[in-house]
């Protein structure tokens, strides 16, 4: 079913049009110009008369969805951790089995500022489709009333020559003024379509800024709980530390080792103590984010996130479907393709303006001198006719403006290519990402377990006297630096998963099962029906006071 989107454009006057018609001017008189109009415009204009017919009486190219290069498969296809199954990615944050991450996402989406900036676009974009939709009826319909007193000059010619009955007097007027454009080239219906694939592209804009958002939220949530087994570990190694520390200091007491052991054992905890307060930093600033994204001030979420965490276990699996089902998964792939239906509709209604306007005017009115015979019969005026504008002499104008809207459609089918490409690109960095990352965690867990055991009998063997302090530090350092390189690298492998998420579009489906949203905006294969009302976003609600909040 072809959209129902109407321009707004200022109504065409009664006075404009067509001067009323007399009581004795026939009606085929007054249509036979019109007629005239329309027949030589259908042999002038750049749309045949059988194109016309076939567009169902519209002017301008029918829009078909442009071709969009996708693979056949994934270059990582046959991967054994790589599912090709048809991928369910409503929620697809539950993978990781957080209680607390659901939460932080459930909030954001319910409080999220930008989201409810979106959700207001998408109420624009309704409002404006039912402006435009308003230009398919009569688009003047107008109540008049005046009331004139005038008096001629004795004096002026020719009342001074010849006198008039009557010198001054009253006029008294109420009446009703209408005229209809007709949408003979579907300019209207053109702009209706426009109207309608904009508020669909609004609708996926929607879309793509909750799918930015949860895989925002789940990132920061994953690095602060990477942080924190960071901290964790730089903790633990300061214990560690501080006891060879006591170990050394009383064999230097006791004459075994040098002042050197123990001024170096100092300085390697102070370097591991130095990694604390950046990490609290961190940690902090992670927060304030999540703050942010939930739509409140900075504030202290130790209580709701529960203190410090581990990172979320992470399935060695992940379901990507196939690249054929981006376009209809990723919103930023279905919005690019609505802005160039919109632009399609725009060439349409720049091309209706090489042919004739075509109106039907008129009005009716009572007018008399007396107030007291206004609403007599006899004081009844009226007139209706048909009319056209024709804009001959600017072909030069409209040609090259056809052209300008052809040129910027053509721009936003490349813009659409170019995200599916995109988006067939970010699906694959993220997959090889993810299992290479896996990988890299085994050999850095191979790597932590035999740098502990180094650590364990370098202790050992420096007590006994068999080794330098040297080589304790060595294996110190050493297990620091991989400790922390493997929490990095476990993080790092669940932001992966969370990166390959995003990029296959996942997400934004979580609307439709809260219903919030449910109402703003059907699917792109549906129509909007005119006249719905989206819920207003309300403000944002502080944690302290939890409410229900409607979701833009």
């Amino acid at each position: 079913m072809p959209p129902a989107h109407v321009p707004t454009e200022t109504p065409t006057t009664a006075s404009a049009v067509m001067p009323r018609c007399s009581g004795n001017m026939p009606l085929a008189r007054s249509v036979l110009p019109v007629a005239v109009a329309v027949l030589a415009s259908l042999l002038t204009g750049c749309t045949s008369a059988k194109q016309w017919w076939q567009n169902g009486f519209k002017v301008g190219p029918n829009y078909c969805r442009p071709p969009a290069p996708v693979a056949d498969e994934w270059i990582d296809a046959g991967h054994e951790n790589v599912k090709t199954d048809p991928a369910d990615n409503a929620a697809w944050w539950r993978v990781f089995q957080d209680p607390v991450l659901d939460e932080l996402v459930d909030e954001s989406s319910a409080q999220n500022l930008p989201l409810k900036i979106a959700g207001l676009r998408i109420l624009e974009a309704r409002s404006q489709r039912g402006v435009a939709a308003g230009n398919l009826f009569p688009q003047q319909q107008e109540a008049t009333g005046a009331y004139h007193r005038s008096e001629f000059s004795e004096n002026a010619f020719p009342f001074g020559t010849f006198p008039m009955p009557k010198m001054a007097f009253s006029t008294w007027s109420l009446g009703f003024d209408a005229a209809w454009e007709l949408d003979f080239w579907g300019r209207f219906r053109r702009m209706i379509e426009s109207a309608d694939a904009n508020l669909n592209a609004q609708v996926e804009n929607y879309d793509d800024v909750l799918v930015l958002l949860q895989a925002e939220v789940a990132a920061n949530y994953v690095q602060m709980r990477a942080i924190e087994e960071r901290l964790a570990l730089a903790h633990k190694n300061v214990a560690l530390q501080t006891r060879t520390l006591e170990i050394i200091d009383a064999r230097f007491r006791a004459g075994v080792v040098s002042e050197l052991d123990v001024e170096q054992a100092k300085s390697v905890l102070a370097v591991t103590e130095s990694l604390i307060p950046v990490l609290e930093a961190n940690r902090r600033k992670v927060q304030n984010r999540l703050c942010t994204l939930m739509g409140m001030p900075p504030q202290n979420l130790e209580a709701e996130l529960g203190g410090l965490g581990a990172i979320p276990a992470v399935p060695p699996e992940v379901v990507v479907g196939i690249p054929a089902e981006l376009l209809r998964r990723r919103p930023d792939v279905r919005r690019a393709e609505r802005e160039a239906a919109a632009q399609s509709a725009r060439i349409g209604v720049a091309t209706a303006e090489l042919y004739p306007r075509i109106a039907i005017t008129g009005n009716i009115a009572v007018e008399s001198e007396h107030f007291r015979d206004l609403l007599r019969w006899d004081s009844i005026a009226a007139g209706v006719g048909p009319g056209f504008r024709w804009n001959v002499l600017n072909y030069g104008r409209i040609v090259n403006n056809i052209d300008v809207e052809d040129a910027r459609f053509r721009q936003l089918v490349l813009a659409y290519q170019e995200t599916v490409l995109r988006a067939n690109e970010e699906v694959e960095g993220a997959i090889v990402a993810f299992l290479r990352e896996q990988v890299r965690v085994r050999s850095l867990q191979r790597s932590v377990a035999a740098t502990q055991r180094a650590v364990d009998l370098a202790l050992l063997q420096y007590e006994q006297g068999l080794i330098d302090y040297q080589r304790v530090l060595d294996t110190q350092r050493a297990l620091v630096n991989q400790q922390d390189t493997l929490a990095e690298s476990r993080g790092n492998v669940a932001l992966s998963l969370i990166a390959v998420y995003k990029a296959l579009g996942g997400g934004w489906r979580v609307r439709f099962a809260a219903g919030a949203m449910a109402q703003a905006a059907a699917p792109v294969e549906a129509e909007p029906q005119a006249g719905e009302r989206v819920p207003t976003p309300a403000a944002p609600t502080p944690r302290s006071q939890p409410s229900p909040a409607p979701r833009a």
